[in-house]
Parts: C-alpha cells; structure tokens; sequence
C-alpha cells in the first residue's frame, strides 16, 4: 500500500492533553471537504489532535488539504488511489493514540460545543460509542436524518436469524421533535460522525474491510454490543451531512466507485454471511434496489439527462442510459481492483508512515 504523510508543524493551541483525535476520511466526493473541515475549526473548543484521511483527492482539494495541515499542524495521510471507507478509517485508526477517536466524513457540518459534548456523554455514561443528533441536507441543523435507532439480530418461528434495522425520526423537523429528545442508550450510531472509546478495539479489532461500502455501521454497532459495549444517542450534540450529487466533474469518479454494484453488492453479501443472516426480504429488497442502479441513476443520470432536455426530463432517456451507467460502472470498478493489486504486490506489507501529529 502506498502511503504518504504530509510533514506538518505543530500548532498546540492547548496546553492541555487532548483526550480525543478526529479522523477525517472521504465519504463520497470532495467538494464539500474545506467547508466541512472550516466547521471544525470554527466549532471546536475543546482540545483535540487531527487525522485527516486523504483518499486521492482532486488536486485543488489536495493542495488545500496540505496548505492547512502546514498551518495548522495536523497529520495529513495521503494515498494515490481512492479508499473504501473503513480502509480510510482504519488508516487513521492506526495512528491514534487518545482515550477516544472521533470517525467524521468530509461532509458533514458541526455546530459549536459538537466535540465537547460527545466526550462528556461518554465520559458520563461509560460508552463505547456516542453518536449525534445527525441531520441531512441544507438549511444544515434542520432536517433529522437520525435520532438513534435499531440494529439487532432476531430468530423467526421458522428459525432463520434476520437483521432489524431502523432508524428514528428521519425526516422530521428538529424543532418538531428537539424537546421530546434526550441522552438516551440506543443500538445504532453512524459513522457520518460518532465517537468511540478507543480502548474498545482492543476487543473487537479493527473495522471490518470486507464491509466496502454499505451497512458498515450497522455491523460495528453489532460488534460493539456483542463485546458487551453500549451506544448512546447524544443529541445535545448536533452535526448535519450534506449529501448529493457530485458538485464538480472532478467528483464523479470517485461517487461512482463509492457508490458501485460491485461494492454494495460484495458489501451485503458479507454482512449476510458474517452474521450468518437469512436472505429474507430486507436483502431482497435491497438486492433489487441494486439491480436498478437506484442511487446512481437519482444523483447522475436524472440531473444528466435534466441538463440535456432543458430542465424537462425524460423517463425513455433516463432508461436508455442506466444500462451503459451500469457497464461504465463495472469498468471503473475492475480498473480500481486491479491498481489495488499491483500496488499492494509492489509495496511492504506494512506502510511507511513518518508522523507528525499535533495537539489542538
């Protein structure tokens, strides 16, 4: 694996040991990713080490990245090619050494006290996992996406073991549902942003790789619990994630691997078989979903062929392109696996990592 390091200088705005580092890894594109990480900068007060995960990013994205960690003085990880989630996570895993490790996506928002709030609820309440009120889309802070929710395994009359999963409130209002919420222990937290007791790995390993690129959280909540952890829903603390389309052009490879059949399906098959799950509807479903190309067709293909009618839209072109979508996508997909090959044939087993982290 090849892996570069961006030498950084240290800029101690503390003289306090900060308890906690912050792992920034790609979620799905790049342009979100200096708004993102101003919020943290602007809304963290309490003091805390950064590990920013840099997946191949698009050279404007890069240099910002490197000119800010120059500045600032954190540890900037850098790999030529793009990531799957929990690779990028585990990346910055490996270079923690805090109580506590906070997995953020660069594109989520924070709001002020987000980080001081977290650690308190764990610290109080002894979890090993804290997630926030985590909201969706613009006007950020407004829109719930999750408020806690479900994720355990239960045995039919038939006896086949089946997932539940279920997240609260999605979609509702924060002001509607804010006073009625409370610090509060739940199954489920997601990686857009959570905090984790670092010492906790040492129970359960490090995040699953096979999980390439969906339902991950739900198969460390899972872990977490089954090694005798708890997760807690904190909404004190309030973060959104912007999602959508890829903005710029130099996003679109990226969203199409991140969000590529071959992944999902590759991901789903090893949460059926590593919790030894029934294919029952909730897989079908998905399955099915898949085969269609939902979530690429939503934020590619609609706004592409919305651009090229004028703003009208069309179902029959919409149609006519999911299927060369679909090939492309398996192209970029076995191209991608294949440089994995040969860079991990061509280098150590292990990274050459020369750190230089710094306390904030």
């Amino acid at each position: 694996m090849t892996l570069t390091t961006h030498p950084s200088t240290s800029n101690t705005l503390s003289s306090e040991q900060p308890q906690v580092t912050i792992v920034v890894v790609p979620r799905e594109r790049f342009s979100c990713a200096r708004r993102s990480l101003e919020s943290v900068f602007a809304h963290t007060q309490l003091p805390y080490k950064l590990i920013y995960v840099d997946g191949n990013s698009p050279a404007p994205v890069r240099r910002y990245l490197e000119q800010q960690a120059e500045a600032k003085g954190f540890q900037l990880l850098r790999t030529e090619y793009y990531l799957y989630p929990n690779q990028a996570r585990n990346l910055g895993l490996s270079q923690v050494d805090t109580k506590y490790v906070v997995f953020l996506d660069n594109d989520v928002i924070v709001s002020p006290n987000w980080l001081t709030t977290l650690v308190q609820s764990a610290e109080e309440t002894d979890a090993a996992v804290v997630g926030p009120l985590m909201c969706q889309y613009e006007p950020i802070h407004e829109i719930v996406h999750f408020a806690g929710g479900e994720s355990h395994i239960w045995v039919d009359k038939t006896g086949r073991r089946r997932l539940r999963e279920k997240m609260y409130d999605q979609g509702k209002p924060v002001a509607e549902v804010r006073d009625r919420l409370e610090r509060t222990q739940t199954e489920l937290a997601e990686f857009h942003c959570v905090l984790v007791r670092r010492s906790i790995f040492d129970q359960v390993g490090q995040l699953d790789e096979g999980m390439l690129n969906t339902k991950e959280h739900l198969d460390f909540c899972m872990s977490i619990r089954q090694a005798g952890g708890t997760v807690y829903f904190e909404p004190a603390c309030i973060v959104t994630y912007v999602p959508g389309p890829p903005l710029k052009w130099s996003d679109l490879h990226f969203y199409m691997l991140r969000w590529s059949d071959a992944w999902t399906f590759a991901s789903l098959m090893h949460l059926q078989k590593k919790w030894n799950l029934a294919e029952d509807s909730y897989f079908q479903t998905k399955y099915k979903k898949l085969q269609k190309g939902w979530r690429r067709k939503g934020t590619i293909i609609v706004p592409l062929v919305r651009f090229l009618t004028f703003g009208i839209g069309s179902g029959k072109l919409e149609s006519l392109l999911i299927k060369p979508e679909q090939l492309l996508n398996q192209t970029l997909t076995t191209r991608h696996a294949k440089q994995q090959r040969q860079q991990q044939s061509a280098t150590s087993p292990a990274p050459n990592l020369v750190s230089s982290p710094a306390n904030h």
